[in-house]
Parts: structure tokens; sequence; C-alpha cells
């Protein structure tokens, strides 16, 4: 079995990051947003575990880090959609645009 070529893996995850990158700077729909930012975090994951296991095979830090990631992630989630949902109901709308009329 043969393995897959460092860039290979460095040119996913950065086609994968702006894949995101463009999806939230474009996406008014705040769902899609978060969507695209979930995705630039997994294109950091796929990094950190890349760099992990061609640098440093013998160590695990690289997965460490990745773990963490995605507690933060999850827990980044938990709190956006909890927002998105209480925007919901003020407003009936979930674009980002209309969300600036609920600054005081």
């Amino acid at each position: 079995m043969s393995e897959i070529p460092l860039e290979h893996l460095l040119m996913l995850s950065t086609a994968l990051f702006f894949i995101g990158a463009y999806g939230f700077l474009t996406r008014r729909n705040m769902i899609a947003m978060l969507m695209s930012l979930e995705l630039m975090l997994n294109s950091v994951n796929i990094n950190f575990i890349v760099f992990n296991k061609y640098l440093f095979p013998d160590t695990i830090e690289g997965l460490g880090f990745t773990i963490f990631i995605i507690a933060i992630a999850a827990a980044e989630a938990a709190v956006a959609i909890a927002i998105i949902i209480n925007l919901y109901r003020n407003t009936k709308n979930i674009d980002a645009e209309n969300a600036d009329h609920l600054k005081h």
C-alpha cells in the first residue's frame, strides 16, 4: 500500500480552507456560514495530522491538538446554533444582513 504524498494532502487542506473562506464571505445564511467555518477548522485539523505524521511520526501531539479543535468546534457550533435559533425566533429570518437591526 502506497502512502499519499505530503503535497497532495496539503493541497487538499488548502483547497478545503479556501472553499470554507469563500463560503463564509459570500453566504448570508448563518447556517451556511457556520458550515463554512467548520470546513475551515477541519482543514486545519488535516494540517495538524499531516505535519505530525510526516515530521514527528513517533509522537501524537498533532492528534492531541486535533481532538482539542474538534471539542472547541463542537462547543462553538452549539453556541452558534443557539444564537441562530434565538435570531430566528425574533426576526423569522436567519440572514446575517438582517441581524444588524438587533444592535441597540
